[in-house]
């Protein structure tokens, strides 16, 4: 059934990175979140009213503001597509981010009504009322949203949308909040106890919950977050396969919204290469970069040593030396400028961006002391830097 509404509503569907795709399948998702979640609210408000059942209204409710998320998503992916401006000159894709925002704050207040409702439930119970076709109903709309979970799921996989990924999960939770209902009212049906204020408070929890997850996944694009490592891996064998190149390190990449990335990266290039054709070779990478992969790419040259053996072995024991001290850490940017007395090492010290400056610091006293051990004739020139690339899992 998905592919099938891809292939009616979105054209060029495979093209994932186009911007103007993107888009058709943000509003193909949200258009059919409003039809499926406006359905199971009448269908819902109704089971409620005949059961009088708090936490049945509490799920229709739910499915109300799901629709109403739909809505404010489809208007943020509209907005989102407007291009580049004078005030704007790196486009207005965030503005997704913020849409699914404003859908966390409203899935939280729903929740926080609804949690306020079931402490009265709980206090004041009412007599629930059963009805198997209100229990089936309720079992098809499980159905529902188990689908438009998978839908949303299979969507953000295409397109790698956190918003539409949140969505679904968002739908997971619907499915456990509806399951809860039914088992409350079943309950009710044996036993005669009435645990519906009880499922109802529980139905509240989910939902804000999952309104604390959507603001948590779409809050940390907009502040920033590092590369993921999947995103480093298809960066760096970019540049890399081209000759010319004999190597790349500190990748930075901002994200302006979905499918609008920039990126700085350094690529190392022989140091007895004319300038100018590194140049030509760095030039054509940024072109291509943005014609393949859809990314603005700034490259910093680095020239390194690659003829050099007497280098060439001072940088192999370095690296032998930091893995060693820690396998997280990594060098990058080495030179060496042999002396009489001394021979001096100069290099970029890479550690993990969770470690304190303290640790930092104890890791080049501790390495400058191995390499001294290995020959106290070199001295290093260690300059600390931190990555901004997500860690291998």
């Amino acid at each position: 059934m998905t592919d099938i509404l891809v292939k009616l509503f979105v054209k060029d569907y495979k093209d994932v990175e186009k911007v103007s795709v993107r888009t058709a399948y943000g509003v193909l998702a949200s258009g059919v979140g409003i039809f499926c979640n406006v359905l199971l609210t009448i269908a819902k408000m109704v089971i409620g009213i005949l059961l009088h059942s708090v936490s049945v209204t509490a799920d229709a409710f739910n499915n109300l503001s799901d629709a109403g998320s739909s809505i404010i998503g489809m208007i943020g992916v509209k907005m989102a597509e407007k291009p580049a401006d004078k005030e704007h000159p790196f486009g207005h894709g965030r503005l997704e981010y913020i849409a699914a925002l404003i859908v966390s704050f409203l899935v939280i207040e729903v929740g926080f009504t609804f949690f306020k409702n079931a402490i009265v439930k709980i206090r004041e119970p009412e007599e629930l009322k059963f009805s198997l076709v209100s229990i089936l109903i309720l079992v098809l709309s499980i159905g529902v949203k188990l689908w438009l979970a998978m839908f949303n799921r299979k969507l953000g996989e295409k397109i790698s949308s956190q918003v539409m990924m949140a969505t679904a999960a968002d739908a997971l939770g619907d499915v456990i909040t509806t399951a809860a209902t039914i088992l409350s009212v079943v309950f009710w049906r044996i036993t005669g106890i009435n645990i519906d204020g009880f499922v109802g408070l529980g139905v509240s929890l989910v939902v804000m919950w999952a309104g604390f997850g959507i603001a948590k996944d779409t809050l940390e694009p907009l502040i920033g977050i590092p590369a993921t490592w999947e995103d480093y891996e298809k960066i760096k064998h970019f540049v890399e396969k081209y000759a010319g190149i004999e190597g790349s390190h500190d990748l930075v990449i901002h994200n302006y919204g979905p499918g609008r990335s920039m990126a700085i990266i350094h690529a190392e290039v022989p140091n007895d290469v004319p300038i100018d054709v590194s140049h030509e070779i760095i030039d054509r990478i940024e072109r291509e970069a943005m014609e393949q992969l859809g990314i603005s790419l700034t490259i910093h040259m680095d020239p390194v040593e690659t003829r050099n053996e007497e280098v060439l072995q001072a940088k192999h024991e370095t690296e032998k030396a930091v893995e060693a001290l820690d396998p997280r850490c990594s060098i990058h940017d080495f030179r060496m400028v042999n002396g009489e007395k001394q021979i001096n090492l100069i290099f970029d010290f890479v550690i993990p961006r969770e470690y304190s400056e303290e640790k930092g610091n104890e890791l080049t006293l501790t390495l400058m002391d191995r390499l001294q051990h290995h020959n106290p004739k070199y001295q290093c020139v260690i300059t600390l830097d931190r990555s901004y690339v997500e860690e291998q899992r």
